[in-house]
């Protein structure tokens, strides 16, 4: 067989892969939604790397003398590999310098507990109890995360902080006015990953109200900053109402 016969079967071998793994994206995320996040993660991570490996191989062939007539058959992969392989360099990207931690709390002293979210959470859920290493580790990665100093009065400020929860799509599943406390689940919108969210309301002194918040993710060593990011926004949220 010589090499102009091969080539054709090495690119419709390629197209097949880079076709594969577009499909195993959507049902990577179809199994994580069900419930198998650590299987679902891997397909999702696979489909990812043979998107990238497909795409690297289409640019090599397509730069080769000897495939120059089959470069039309390149089309299909190249774009087939494109999402997988953007993904992958999203997720790299985002990664920056987020530590490997999943609990932020904007009080680290005295970190908001959760009441209800206990019975929310399955058996292999991420621990709820405060850790030591997790609070240095945020100290020196978000120092920015601190508490929300409203100038509202508590049972102004609890109604505005249920308010902004709602109005950042998040699920308002326990409310205690009397005593300063709310929990809401937030879910991503891609996989689906349901993290729990504790604030807690305490009259600061001065008129207004002290807001702490607590956004822990149920599954996953690191979150890639999301909980950070999480609070950030409710505490931008939260402002524009005063």
């Amino acid at each position: 067989m010589n090499t102009t016969a091969r080539s054709p079967a090495g690119l419709t071998w390629l197209r097949g892969a880079a076709i594969a793994a577009l499909l195993t994206l959507p049902a990577s995320v179809l199994v994580v939604r069900l419930g198998w996040w650590q299987p679902g993660l891997l397909l999702y991570a696979a489909a990812c790397l043979v998107s990238v490996a497909a795409l690297a191989l289409a640019v090599i062939a397509g730069l080769l003398p000897r495939l120059r007539r089959h470069r039309g058959a390149l089309l299909t992969p190249v774009l087939a590999a494109l999402p997988g392989s953007v993904l992958l360099a999203t997720v790299l990207a985002g990664r920056g310098d987020h530590p490997p931690i999943h609990d932020i709390s904007t009080d680290l002293t005295r970190p908001p507990v959760f009441s209800h979210a206990p019975a929310l959470r399955g058996r292999e859920a991420n621990s709820l109890e405060p850790n030591p290493q997790t609070h240095a580790a945020q100290r020196a990665a978000y120092a920015d995360i601190q508490p929300l100093r409203s100038s509202l009065a508590p049972e102004a400020a609890y109604a505005r902080a249920v308010t902004t929860a709602e109005q950042l799509g998040w699920e308002v599943v326990y409310q205690a006015p009397r005593k300063g406390e709310l929990e809401a689940v937030a879910t991503t919108p891609i996989m689906g990953f349901k993290d729990d969210v504790a604030i807690r309301l305490r009259p600061s002194g001065d008129g207004g109200t002290r807001v702490d918040l607590r956004s822990v993710s149920r599954v996953g060593v690191g979150d890639l900053g999301a909980n950070a990011a999480r609070i950030r926004a409710f505490i931008e949220q939260y402002s524009q109402g005063e």
